[in-house]
């Protein structure tokens, strides 16, 4: 299982830190199951301050996080999955989406959960999407370590 090993991180106040959520469309339950667990986290840490915002695909993800990055936000969660099918289209895709929440995070300073589900099957995806029944929760984990890395850099503090 991949998340074995994981850190037991406990929840913490984060009433005052302001989270953008964004979410990719494609695959309904994976991505209602990433979502709820995403509020489930936001609700964990007392976030007070999130907003949702939805694009087409996980392709997507990079530049509308950009743009909730550059408005302030101390997080940013973004949300997708990606199932391989027959053509090289999903390396594409992921790598995309990898290369380019990355940048979002280091050009803006600002930590950026990383909730895309890269997965060779469909039930691959719902084993982590964080439903009844699933065995990892994505949308919690990247919510989680996206709101201990804001709590990280305040205490760091920004340029």
């Amino acid at each position: 299982m991949a998340g074995h090993g994981a850190p037991l991180d406990e929840p913490f106040d984060g009433h005052d830190l302001r989270v953008a959520v964004v979410a990719a469309s494609w695959h309904t339950v994976v991505m209602d199951g990433l979502l709820a667990g995403t509020r489930r986290a936001l609700a964990d840490h007392r976030v007070e301050d999130s907003v949702v915002v939805r694009v087409p695909g996980t392709f997507e993800l990079p530049v509308a996080a950009a743009a909730l990055a550059a408005r302030g936000y101390d997080a940013v969660v973004a949300l997708g999955v990606v199932i391989r099918g027959g053509t090289p289209h999903f390396e594409y895709v992921c790598t995309a989406a990898t290369d380019g929440l990355g940048r979002v995070a280091l050009d803006h300073q600002v930590p950026v959960g990383f909730g895309v589900l890269t997965c060779d099957t469909e039930q691959q995806a719902l084993d982590r999407a964080g439903l009844e029944g699933s065995v990892e929760d994505k949308g919690y984990e990247a919510t989680s370590a996206a709101l201990a890395t804001a709590r990280v850099l305040r205490g760091i503090g920004r340029p």
